[in-house]
């Protein structure tokens, strides 16, 4: 039977204890990452549409760290987004964290993200460790 082990970084353990689910699942060495969203450690979504992609991909780094894995370990990226014309600065900060990593990727657009106004993007991923 394959091992299941509930991945919560320091600092988001509201996420599972208020809201009910794990920001990350890791069974066996293939890691899940729920989808990340530009919110801060104070639950602050971050208005600034750049700042906000780079929140996303910090706190997925978080995620990572928290897991023992890197960037260079995600084999699939999935990303949504309210503009689609947001995939350039997407792309841009994207590359700051993942330089030379080339998961597959899929953008999909979304009326909304997180069931209120001012989210433009949110992150999943899965990550296979060594």
């Amino acid at each position: 039977m394959a091992t299941k082990t509930i991945i919560v970084p320091e600092g988001m353990e509201f996420i599972r204890d208020e809201i009910g689910y794990a920001p990350a699942v890791l069974v066996d060495k293939r890691l899940y990452i729920a989808g990340q969203i530009g919110r801060n450690d104070r639950r602050e979504l971050v208005a600034d549409k750049e700042a906000q992609f780079v929140q996303v991909f910090e706190n997925m780094k978080r995620i990572l760290d928290a897991a023992g894995a890197r960037f260079e370990d995600l084999v699939e990226v999935t990303s949504y987004h309210t503009d689609m014309r947001d995939l350039p600065l997407y792309m841009d900060v994207r590359n700051r964290y993942m330089q030379g990593c080339y998961p597959a990727w899929t953008a999909i657009g979304a009326a909304s993200l997180c069931g209120a106004p001012g989210y433009f993007l949110e992150v999943k991923a899965i990550a296979e460790l060594d």
